[in-house]
Parts: structure tokens; C-alpha cells; sequence
């Protein structure tokens, strides 16, 4: 016993050892490539291949040998005379000097974009790329497919996140949103810019208001005595601060600008989206998916997945990502963070069960 335990600890020792080099290592390869990493690259997945993969996995495992052979025999067929059947449609439309053979035949294409959002809608960097690589290729017959989630965040943040989405408006490429989860607040602003707005039956869209809050030490520093100073040029540079005495003044100008960025925010949702009553859902509310739908908030209810699956049966549809490279640092990060974040949303999701399901 006293033999394994001295192992034991001798091979923790050297497992400790040979991981803290390896950590070393990596770090210095990755600072030293660090002026050298490329900015990112976009990746591309034809989802109709993904699918028709999943598809024939089932059928092998389902199906009998027999069945199996007839089945593979009849789509033989089936392919071969579509083949046929497009190499005489390009044939004629040739003689007849159309251009563009994709449109000849018939077929359209559908681009997915995810957007994923935070408070500062960080996914915008990754978004503006997307669209840029899209739009280079995408045409009035193809759609372009944007999966967002979204609770809202920053003013500017979004408003730059929206704008990126009328870039595909604009150039006349239809525009589909589709809403899992939530699109509130900033999330909805990116979605109104659709031409067409999905959601599942419960997903939340709308919170069409704005809010701004902060603390304010001004009592706690001044029963310690210490005093604050904060110099401006500018009658309303500041109007509320954490630690200076705030005045009514400054609340009203403070609420003021509140208003005015609520004006502007119910202006772009009826430009964007004119079936929608803005003074009546404008007060800040949520809606799930078919309250949302009775408000003309969104389109149709369907989830993302059960939409591209029937695109896929008569377009071609493709995901778009762009990738950034990620050093080694933001890898280990990124996993730590995974592992804090599922830790507390188990213990969230354990603390509210009982309030949401009882």
C-alpha cells in the first residue's frame, strides 16, 4: 500500500510537470505567432448534403436489405432523369442565349446566417463579414436566412447589427428572420428590418422601450468625507453620475434623451415593419410567439429548423460562417467560461423551476 501511494503521488508530480510545459510551450507559440494569425476565414456547409447524410443513415438502419437495395435503385432512377431533364432545359435556354444557368434550371439557394447576441451585440463582426461574402454572390431569386437570438443590449451596438441586415434589403435579396428563442428589445429592432419574421410558439419578441440605469455613491462618499470632483465644458455633458449629488435638472435632460432614443426606436420599427401598431406594442412589453403573431410582430410560427428543412427540399441551402482564429489563451478561456456558465444555469434553472412550472 505504501509502494502505490508513493507512485501515486510520484505520477501526479510528472503529470503536473508535463502539462505546466506544455502550457508554457503553447503560450510562447502563440505569442510568437501572434502578430501572424490571420484575421479569419468564412466556412461553408451545404446543409442539403448534412441532411440527405442523416436521412440515409436512418433508412440503413431501418430498413431491410431488400427494401434498402430498391430504394437505392429507384432514387438511381430518379437522378438520372432529372439529370436529363436539366441538360435539355440549359440546352435550349443556350440556343436562346440566357445566361446563368442556376436560374435556367430552376433552382434557388438560401444563405444561413446565426447571430448570436450579447449586450454589446459583439456577433456584428462576424455578421458584417457574413453578409459582404453573400451579397458578392446572392440575387433577387436567392433568400438569405437570419437565425437570431437576441435579449437586446447597447443603442449603437444594434443599431449598427440592424443596418448590416439592411444591407441585404437593399440590394433586393429577400430577407427571412427566424427567432427561436428571443428577439427583444435590440434583437426585435435587427428582426423588423426582415421581410419576413418567424418565431416558435414560444419564443419572446418585442420589449420596444429603453432603459439606462446606474448607482450612485454620492451619500456613502459624503458620510466618509470624501469629496468628489468632476469638471465638464458642456451644460449637459454630464447629467447623472455615480458619484457626484445628481440634481432634478439633470434627471429631466437624463429622461429626455431616454424619450428621444425611444422616438427614434418606435420610428424605425414603423418604417421597417408598417403592419405593426407601434403605439399599442411600444411600451416596453414581450410577447411570446403567438401573442407576437396576433400583434403582427411576426410572420408565422415555425422554428429555424423545421423552415430550412423545407427549403432544403426545393433550394439549395448553404450556411455561412465566418471564423476567427483563436489563440490559446481565448481557447482556454472560452472553456472555462463554458464550464462557469453551465454551472450557473443549472443552478438558475433549479432556483426558478419551481416559480415557472409549479
Amino acid at each position: 500500500m505504501e509502494f502505490l501511494a508513493e507512485y501515486g503521488l510520484f505520477l501526479a508530480k510528472a503529470i503536473t510537470v508535463v502539462l505546466s510545459v506544455a502550457v508554457i510551450i503553447g503560450l510562447a507559440v502563440s505569442s510568437g505567432h501572434k502578430g501572424k494569425q490571420e484575421k479569419g476565414h468564412i466556412e461553408v456547409t451545404k446543409l442539403n448534403d448534412k441532411l440527405d447524410m442523416v436521412k440515409e443513415a436512418l433508412e440503413e438502419a431501418v430498413l431491410t436489405p431488400d427494401a434498402l437495395k430498391a430504394l437505392h435503385k429507384a432514387k438511381k432512377k430518379q437522378d438520372k432523369a432529372q439529370q436529363k431533364a436539366d441538360k435539355q432545359t440549359l440546352k435550349k435556354a443556350q440556343k436562346s442565349n440566357h445566361e446563368g444557368s442556376e436560374e435556367v434550371l430552376g433552382k434557388s439557394r438560401m444563405f444561413v446566417l446565426n447571430f448570436d447576441g450579447d449586450i454589446k451585440a459583439s456577433a456584428v463582426e462576424n455578421l458584417r463579414e457574413e453578409i459582404t461574402a453573400v451579397l458578392s454572390l446572392a440575387k433577387s431569386t436567392d433568400e438569405i436566412l437570419v437565425c437570431l437570438e437576441s435579449g437586446g443590449g447597447m443603442v449603437h451596438s444594434y443599431g449598427l447589427a440592424s443596418s448590416q441586415l439592411a444591407r441585404i434589403t437593399q440590394q433586393q435579396v429577400p430577407l427571412t428572420v427566424c427567432v427561436d428563442k428571443v428577439a427583444a428589445s435590440g434583437g426585435y429592432m435587427m428582426a423588423c428590418v426582415a421581410d419576413k419574421i418567424l418565431a416558435a410558439p414560444f419564443a419572446i419578441l418585442g420589449s420596444i422601450g429603453v432603459v439606462a440605469q446606474l448607482p450612485n455613491f454620492h451619500r456613502l462618499l459624503k458620510k466618509n468625507n470624501i469629496d468628489f470632483e468632476m469638471l465638464t465644458a458642456g451644460e449637459h455633458k454630464r447629467t447623472l453620475t455615480m458619484f457626484g449629488e445628481n440634481t432634478d435638472k439633470g434627471r429631466a435632460k437624463f429622461v429626455e434623451d431616454l424619450e428621444d432614443t425611444h422616438d427614434l426606436f418606435k420610428d424605425f420599427v414603423a418604417s421597417n415593419r408598417p403592419v405593426v401598431d407601434v403605439q399599442k406594442v411600444a411600451n416596453g412589453d414581450v410577447w411570446f410567439g403567438q401573442r407576437a403573431l396576433e400583434q403582427s410582430l411576426v410572420d408565422a410560427l415555425s422554428t429555424s429548423d423545421e423552415y430550412i428543412v423545407s427549403r432544403a427540399r426545393e433550394a439549395d441551402v448553404f450556411q455561412v460562417e465566418f471564423v476567427f482564429k483563436k489563440t490559446i489563451q481565448e481557447r482556454f478561456g472560452l472553456a472555462a467560461q463554458a464550464s462557469i456558465d453551465r454551472l450557473m444555469l443549472t443552478w438558475w434553472g433549479r432556483l426558478q423551476s419551481t416559480r415557472f412550472f409549479s
